[in-house]
């Protein structure tokens, strides 16, 4: 994987589907002089390699020598965007905008300045209508020079109407880069630590909330200063395990596309983003029948050409809505019915390697481990936890804290008592040094420890003592983050009652399903 990812020109041509290849050689050929056709030879030399090396890959271009490869590479590379932005461009309101900018400026470069001010005309009222406020400040910006260093003949109306106008985005342009900016700390804070470990961490987290979100943002009427607004705030709740004011915001951040149906096509990938925690959400509430009827909604939307025809969305989609299905017989505890999903996952993280960042990796290989503990192939899931352990990422500190305590409970299930102690050590201190212990991982490592010491008919007693003292603590969001990465008290439960985990978390479902429909009666 490293050197497909090493050369940028390979690993663009790698990611084309074939209708993009298709176009890019009749583009190619109809715009490109003869002598140029070496990058068409040089295209296809890549496109049949498994991986990127220039020494197998010179031996395909007798034609061509080393000193000439780098030009001829920058010269396809430029080639291959140039066929893309022709090809999508229909597809895409900022590439269409950004075509009628340039042509509004060659005009006015050719001193045709009142056809020029009639396409940025044009291109205002689209960029309103799709809510591109930043591109409203390159319009505005060439509509004061026509203005100022020509006579256009209505210089007093326009002038009085661009001046408003200036001053309205550019308010606009504020609040959305301080509530933008906002969203993106909070999410960076997460991606880093995970969920908030202490009050120390609540309070650094809420105190960032308090003292950058700008004032009257909760009176913002536009698309996407309330959009940042309510990401904002997804994103602290969701690292203080506040899930009931997650789910209120994640609901509002899907609402706001239902209010602006348009907004779906111009912000997809955001879309996304929003049925993803409105299902994380349900999830975490264990909002049973809403989880199923927001699944359905994102996988009917999933299937649209909008999401199909676009690799990102299309890769961000999968990843969202594999995640949602696992989540799912986590809910239900069919854990082994979830392995069904396990070789398509496979399949289709090996196929989008490229275009899928290191932190969702890591959680599909967390959640994929997981699956297998619930299942009780111990051994699968320990090699799916290795594939965190031994990432050097610095991201998302919690599931590393936690793929090694998963990691440690498994090699107890498989009875690898030799490892035990001296795992338990090191599993201990790496917890300790990240400040990822909490009361509940003092008592899992405190009756690891006793159990190397105890009879089997011991073990049971100290865990219904382990039980008793879990159940106190449920409540107590930091001393029960262990609760979020792994069910631990329905695993004491499995061992103190001699059931499968599976069955015991079947049964709580079954129980809460009762409780749900007698609540509506």
């Amino acid at each position: 994987m490293s050197n497909r990812i090493s050369d940028t020109l390979f690993q663009l041509i790698q990611s084309l589907e074939k209708s993009e290849k298709r176009h890019f050689k009749l583009y190619i050929k109809r715009s490109s002089a003869k002598e140029d056709l070496k990058i068409i030879q040089l295209f296809d030399a890549l496109d049949k390699l498994k991986e990127y090396d220039e020494k197998q890959l010179l031996k395909k271009l007798p034609g061509i020598e080393k000193p000439q490869l780098s030009n001829l590479k920058t010269h396809l590379y430029k080639e291959v965007l140039a066929s893309l932005r022709l090809l999508k461009s229909a597809d895409s309101i900022d590439l269409q905008l950004n075509e009628q900018f340039d042509y509004a400026h060659i005009l006015y470069k050719k001193g045709l300045f009142m056809q020029s001010m009639k396409i940025l005309e044009r291109a205002k009222e689209t960029a309103k209508a799709n809510q591109k406020f930043n591109f409203l400040t390159m319009v505005i910006a060439l509509e004061k020079r026509i203005e100022t260093l020509h006579i256009t003949g209505n210089m007093q109306n326009k002038a009085e109407q661009i001046s408003n106008e200036a001053i309205e985005i550019s308010t606009r342009i504020y609040m959305t880069a301080r509530l933008s900016n906002l969203a993106m700390q909070l999410y960076s804070w997460f991606i880093r630590h995970g969920h908030a470990r202490n009050e120390k961490d609540e309070l650094e987290v809420k105190k960032y909330l308090e003292e950058n979100l700008p004032d009257k943002a909760f009176e913002q009427t536009g698309f996407y200063e309330r959009l940042y607004l309510y990401q904002s705030y997804c994103w602290f709740a969701f690292t203080c395990q506040d899930f009931l004011k997650y789910y209120r915001y994640a609901q509002k951040w899907v609402d706001l596309f239902d209010e602006q149906p348009i907004m779906r096509r111009v912000e997809t990938g955001h879309y996304i983003k929003g049925l993803h925690s409105l299902l994380n959400a349900h999830f975490d509430l264990r909002n049973y029948a809403k989880f199923d009827i927001d699944l359905k909604r994102f996988e009917d939307f999933a299937a649209t050409a909008r999401v199909q025809d676009h690799d990102n969305f299309r890769t961000q989609a999968f990843i969202y809505i594999s995640s949602a299905k696992i989540n799912h017989h986590f809910i239900l505890g069919t854990f082994k019915e979830g392995l069904s999903l396990v070789p398509e996952i496979e399949e289709k993280l090996n196929e989008y390697a490229m275009f899928i960042d290191r932190h969702r990796i890591m959680v599909v290989n967390y959640k994929i481990a997981t699956l297998y503990f619930g299942s009780e192939d111990y051994e699968t899931c320990i090699d799916y936890l290795h594939r965190i352990i031994h990432d050097s990422t610095e991201l998302r500190i919690d599931l590393q804290c936690y793929a090694r305590l998963v990691h440690l409970l498994a090699h107890y299930e498989l009875g690898n008592f030799d490892l035990m102690e001296s795992l338990t050590k090191s599993v201990y201190r790496f917890m300790a040094k990240m400040e990822n212990l909490t009361v509940v991982e003092e008592e899992i490592f405190k009756f690891l420890r006793n159990s190397f010491h105890v009879s089997r008919h011991s073990v049971k007693a100290e865990l219904e003592k382990f039980l008793q003292k879990t159940k106190k603590l449920e409540k107590n969001r930091f001393e029960t983050r262990a609760f979020a990465y792994l069910d631990i008290i329905s695993w004491v439960e499995s061992k103190v009652y001699n059931k499968p985990m599976s069955a015991i978390i079947h049964q709580k479902y079954l129980e809460s399903k009762k409780r749900h429909y007698a609540k509506k009666e």
